[in-house]
This record gives C-alpha cells, structure tokens and sequence, in this order.
C-alpha cells in the first residue's frame, strides 16, 4: 500500500519571494546549489516591540543540498529591524543576522510518507522558506528590546527620559513616616500654664517659712 501524507499539500506559488525551486538538483544526492537572495519581508514578521518593516530587504545566503530524504537548506538571514526601547520607548534600528538549517522531504519517499506533521515537505520541487525563516528571526528576537544595555528607562514619577539627567529626581515624603509624624504631635506633652511645673510650689512652701519664722 503506497504511503500517504497525514497533511494536505497546498500548491505552492513558483512566483512567491521565498518560494525556490530545487529542479536544478535533480535529486541527485551530493548535488548542491548556492543562492545568494534579496526578498522583500512579509507582513507581521516580528514581535510585539521589535521586528522587520513589512517590505524591508531579506538579504538570504543560502546553500541547497540534495541528500537521500530531500533537500537540506542550510543559510543566513539578513534582516533590518526597527521598534522601541523596552525601557525609554525611544525608536531603534538594527541589523540582525540569524542562521537556519532545515530538512525538505520528498513526499513521495518512504521518509516523506512517515514524516510527522511538523516537517517540511517539498511540492513539486519548490520548497517555502517563509516558515523557516520566521522560526529563525522570529524565536531569536529579544521581547525587550533595549536602546542601549544600560538604559536607564523613565522616571517613574514624571515620564522623564533619565538618559538626558541622570540626576534627575523627585522629594517625595513617605506618607507612612507622615502619619508617623503626626501622631507624635499629638502625644506631645504640653508644658502647664504657669510656667515650669515645680516654681509655683517651691515659692509658696518659701513664703509660708519666711511666715512662721
């Protein structure tokens, strides 16, 4: 009974940026073909504070080899990314590089027959490099992405940028010690009204010996 693939195959778009053909090879084990690519990006390629604009330049270096199972791509990608500081929210741009290794199967092989469904297959000997590639770029991108290693961030208090005053701060009175504060207020002892507690006593015990002598 011939083998089956578990997963539908949907033909691909010879025309689309990352879609290759692999005819050149002929299937033929140890055959190799070097390709060096510029792909305009696909849409929603990036992480919520970081990624690449859709349409940027994809620089790829690629190398397909041919083995007994399918077609190895083995390359490196070139992506220009742009986002906000997780910190300061200040707009960044960088490059970024991210190396990928993937196995095509042939469908039509005892190994792409068996193949589970999270391998790639080749249809009609076109291979699509776009989940590849976004498993590359997309896995390795930082989720907080940062202007500098030792961004400061913002103030707190204000939203001020701390880069431009890193002396910058705010007298802010604990409200806990306030509290504190105003109860010894009110348990201050106040002084009697004639003065010093111990004068008027004194003066009367004075006058009444000055009396009886």
């Amino acid at each position: 009974m011939p083998h089956e693939s578990r997963t539908p195959l949907t033909r691909l778009d010879p025309n689309a940026p990352l879609v290759l053909d692999t005819r050149a090879l002929s299937r033929q084990p140890g055959s190799s073909r070097e390709m060096r690519l510029s792909v305009p990006a696909p849409e929603n390629f990036g992480v919520e504070m970081v990624g690449v604009p859709e349409g940027a330049a994809i620089e790829l270096d690629l190398r397909l080899e041919a083995v007994l199972e399918g077609v190895l791509v083995t390359g490196t990608a070139t992506v220009p990314l742009e986002g906000e500081c997780a910190r300061c929210l200040d707009p960044i741009a960088s490059t970024f590089e991210a190396d990928f290794q993937e196995l095509f199967v042939y469908p039509d092989t005892r190994s792409g027959g068996n193949a589970d469904d999270d391998e790639l297959r080749l249809e009609d000997d076109l291979i699509d490099l776009e989940p590849v590639l976004r498993d590359a770029v997309l896995l390795a991108l930082p989720l907080s992405p940062l202007c500098r290693d030792d961004c400061p961030g913002l103030c707190a208090e204000c939203g001020a940028r701390l880069a431009d005053d890193p002396d910058h701060h705010h007298d802010v009175a604990d409200p806990r010690w306030a509290a504190l504060q105003d109860l010894a207020g009110e348990m201050s002892p106040e002084p009697p009204e004639g003065g010093r507690g111990d004068s008027g006593p004194r003066g009367s015990v004075d006058q009444q010996g000055k009396q009886e002598g």
